[in-house]
């Protein structure tokens, strides 16, 4: 959608003209006032809407006066002069030249790497970055989100102002360079959006709009968003294409939908996304804690599938504290039971949850609606120190566990600094000041105190200040002592996915799986172009057995392969063979 076709915020109507929409229900009046000049009152209309036009260009600042003493930002801004608490800026949508156009890539065709624009140095740093990952065989880059938050430095999951790419990573039309360069290197680019919550800090919305929110209705981040009520949910859909159409990302991964609640809601911004991008291939992703399997039977491409995260870790880690308790017995079965069907939990109870049922039948779904990860932004940066695998993992193990992902026919996902085998943390990181600052440090300390390593707040004291500028610079990619040997088995690998198995994902099935031992399991698919993929891993310590292998030559192996039929520890094989 483009900026000119926004119902809410600035609309410039001509080189000199703009018109400025506000939903303030709770207001009898409102007033603009842009840096420089008299306040100009707003005309009241339906529903609580406020409108005026005035003689404004692309770049003033403006404010709305909401209360004698207060002067609030746009919620709807496009850009912002400063922080979150700052004017907005009007800004021109079609300022931004496109170099190239571009109708997307087949969701079977997906190799996604998550990133985070700060850690990379915005998006000139992204834009930079691309090339690399382009090299391996990585078809798409999922930006974590991007809207305006408090500060400089922040995960996006406190952002504020869900349309404003945040100043610190550069402007509007930056953000738009940097997907037109993903698209000159023949890459996919997706964009994590925020629809749960609103962060902390620069949300003005319950002194003006306080229908905006169920008050009576809870979440983890204080009173629900009303998505039932018509300018609420337009607010968010019209935000969806608006990345979409004005910035003409490929795709959104909307974040932990299960905390909106409202699969209304969900079905109508997709049909609506879809709409609105025309011949555009278009793919939306979800993460949803309650697995809903029907909501990726029409309405969505896929889900970020934790089921099988958590069950790797627990296999290759041996760590079964928190939700990791959920994937703790028998793990093989589970890890079979997710590369035969998608999701682990399919109603049963979950202990994490109190053992409450979650989750529903999956295993008629395509494999292609699952997106599978070792590694992302949460599992690693909600860790206290914030360590990834190459810190936790016996990096033979842990290369045989990659070609398992990188191999199925899941859709899988990396996250920055995997390819080089990068030891740098990631950590949680935020710029809240005073008392909010406080308030997060010693929160995000207590969340560890039931771990056994930070029973004591001694120990507590040692993990990292979010709001401490060092904090932030340490989660900075580096490769790790063997980048060029990491990035020559994704490369490898994502070489065989593209030629060999990805021509046959549309139409994939699954042809069940198995447990072969400790720690081992092997699954099989018939593709959609008449070959069946089998695959064989062994994160054990001994041999297994693996009586129903394939008499043909493995297409790929990993570790040392036994002569005796059995597959070795440490060792992933890869079959493909002609059905019939």
């Amino acid at each position: 959608m483009s900026g000119q076709n926004l119902r809410a915020g600035a609309r410039l109507i001509a080189p000199e003209c703009t018109r400025f929409r506000l939903w303030a229900p709770d207001l009898s009046q409102a007033a603009l006032e842009v840096e420089g000049r008299e306040a100009l009152p707003m005309t009241a209309g339906e529903d609580g809407w406020f409108e005026v036009e005035a003689e404004v260009r692309a770049g003033a600042a403006y404010r709305y006066r909401v209360a004698p003493d207060l002067a609030v930002p746009d919620p709807a801004s496009r850009a912002q002069d400063g922080d979150v608490n700052d004017a907005s800026l009007v800004v021109d949508p079609d300022a931004y030249r496109w170099r190239i156009e571009w109708a997307g890539r087949p969701w079977e065709e997906a190799v996604i790497c998550e990133v985070h624009c700060g850690v990379l140095g915005g998006f000139s740093g992204v834009a930079d970055y691309l090339p690399q990952l382009a090299d391996l065989g990585v078809t798409a880059v999922q930006l974590m989100p991007v809207n305006d938050f408090s500060g400089h430095r922040n995960w996006g999951y406190d952002g504020v102002l869900p349309y404003a790419p945040d100043a610190a990573y550069g402007s509007p039309d930056d953000l738009k360079a940097l997907v037109d360069r993903a698209h000159e290197l023949g890459m996919m680019i997706f964009l994590d959006v925020v629809y749960n919550h609103f962060g902390p800090d620069g949300n003005y919305l319950n002194t003006y709009a306080s229908r905006f929110f169920h008050p009576e209705k809870e979440t983890p981040w204080g009173a629900a968003i009303a998505f039932d009520r018509e300018p609420v949910a337009r607010f968010f859909i019209d935000n969806a294409r608006y990345w979409i159409e004005e910035f003409r990302f490929d795709g959104l991964r909307l974040d932990a939908v299960h905390a909106i609640g409202d699969d209304a809601f969900l079905d109508r911004l997709a049909t609506e996304v879809r709409e609105g991008a025309g011949d555009r291939r278009v793919h939306l992703i979800l993460e949803n804690e309650a697995n809903d399997a029907e909501r990726l039977e029409r309405a969505y491409d896929a889900q970020w599938n934790d089921d099988f995260h958590n069950v790797m870790h627990v296999l290759l880690t041996g760590e079964t504290s928190a939700y990791y308790q959920d994937f703790a017995d028998d793990a093989e079965e589970r890890l079979a039971r997710c590369l035969g069907e998608g999701f682990i939990y399919q109603g049963e109870g979950s202990p994490n949850h109190d053992g409450s049922p979650r989750g529903k039948p999956s295993a008629h779904l395509r494999p292609t609606a699952f997106v599978s990860f070792l590694q992302n932004h949460d599992q690693i940066g909600n860790r206290a120190m914030g360590e990834r695998l190459t810190h936790l993992v016996d990096h033979e193990r842990l290369k045989a566990a990659v070609a398992l992902q990188l191999l199925c026919p899941q859709i899988p996902l990396i996250f920055m600094g995997e390819e080089t085998g990068s030891t740098s943390p990631f950590l949680f990181f935020t710029d809240f000041h005073d008392e909010l600052a406080d308030a997060v440090r010693e929160g995000r300390r207590k969340e560890f105190a039931k771990f056994e390593t930070f029973a004591d707040s001694e120990a507590r004291e040692r993990i990292p200040d979010p709001n401490a500028p060092s904090t932030f610079e340490m989660s900075k990619v580096r490769p790790g002592e063997d980048a060029d040997g990491w990035r020559d088995l994704y490369r490898r690998l994502l070489t065989l996915r593209r030629e060999m198995i990805t021509p046959g994902l549309s139409g994939a099935k699954s042809a069940g799986a198995q447990v072969l031992g400790d720690k081992a399991v092997a699954a099989a698919w018939t593709l959609g172009n008449g070959f069946r993929l089998s695959l064989a891993l062994n994160l054990g310590e001994e041999a297994v057995a693996f009586a129903d292998a394939p008499a043909v030559e493995p297409v790929f192996s990993i570790g040392d392969t036994a002569t005796d039929g059995r597959i070795a520890p440490a060792c992933l094989l890869a079959w493909l063979e002609p059905v019939g």
